[in-house]
């Protein structure tokens, strides 16, 4: 098996949105996209499957050393393999691989965001690094366009809490902020034990006003010139926002649940986005 073969099966088998938003573009950069995933998913993956949050650690070092061979020119992982060629073409730096690490690292220490400010640090590093990163494999011409990046894997990450917000506090993490909780009258118990209230659902709309808020101040930092290059991120932007819609349709009942939506419908959803905007383009 390539390194290629092994980053686009670790892509299909994970079944997330991220993968149909990687059908339309060439194959230069789907590559390169698909291995950035794949290194997403391997270094997640060190953290949500492991029990011992010692043996995780040392799994995120092993990463770690494994970016230094990478800058080196000799990575030994398959995804790093995969990873080396597009370094330079797409301007993926080790340093914002290792910050993609950081965010991880954040989940291997039980830690209670005591208001936003903390938890979009959080967001920065797991999801908004790797919307810089995959906006110069989509392309960019302007420096805009990272702003816009950015915010959009922001975004992502809170759509991504709201939707498990019950599954993450059974395994001990909470996401919302401690004193967003508190103004909703909200105890971090109910969470784990899936005990709704008016209070909770107020709070999840207020979370989810704020998420729609952020999509908007992304789509407003998109430069025109870059609409087109960037139609990937715009799919699943298409995609998160139907899947935010129907949390809310089902009136965020999420803590016993896993709202999703179906591949066919994702699909329908990227094709519709892709092909709409490129006429919007022309």
């Amino acid at each position: 098996m390539t390194p290629d073969q092994y980053c686009q099966e670790k892509a299909v088998a994970s079944g997330s949105s991220f993968y149909y938003s990687f059908l339309f573009l060439p194959p230069p950069r789907r590559r390169a996209i698909t291995a950035l995933y794949a290194f997403c998913r391997e270094v997640d993956d060190v953290v949500d499957e492991s029990t011992d949050a010692g043996i995780a650690a040392q799994t995120l070092a092993w990463w770690r050393a494994e970016l230094v061979r990478l800058d080196a020119g000799s990575p030994t992982h398959p995804v790093t393999q995969a990873l080396l060629p597009h370094m330079s073409e797409y301007g993926i730096t080790t340093l914002r691989l290792n910050q993609i690490i950081d965010g991880m690292q954040m989940d291997l220490e039980p830690r209670r965001y005591l208001d936003f400010a903390g938890l979009e640090r959080y967001c920065f590093h797991v999801a908004g690094v790797v919307g810089l990163l995959s906006a110069g494999i989509f392309g960019i011409t302007q420096e805009a366009t990272l702003d816009y990046a950015k915010e959009l894997g922001i975004a992502f990450q809170l759509t991504n809490i709201i939707r498990d917000v019950g599954e993450d506090a059974r395994i001990g993490r909470i996401y919302l902020p401690v004193d967003e909780l508190e103004r909703f009258q909200v105890p971090a118990a109910d969470l784990a034990a899936a005990r709704y209230s008016a209070g909770f659902t107020e709070l999840m709309r207020f979370q989810a006003s704020r998420a729609r808020a952020t999509y908007e101040r992304a789509y407003a930092l998109l430069p025109p010139i870059d609409r087109n290059a960037q139609r990937p991120g715009l799919i699943m932007a298409g995609i998160y926002g139907t899947l935010l819609d129907e949390i809310e349709r089902e009136d965020f009942r999420v803590l016993h649940q896993r709202i999703a939506l179906t591949p066919l419908r994702k699909l329908w959803i990227a094709w519709r986005t892709w092909i709409g905007t490129r006429h919007r383009r022309s």
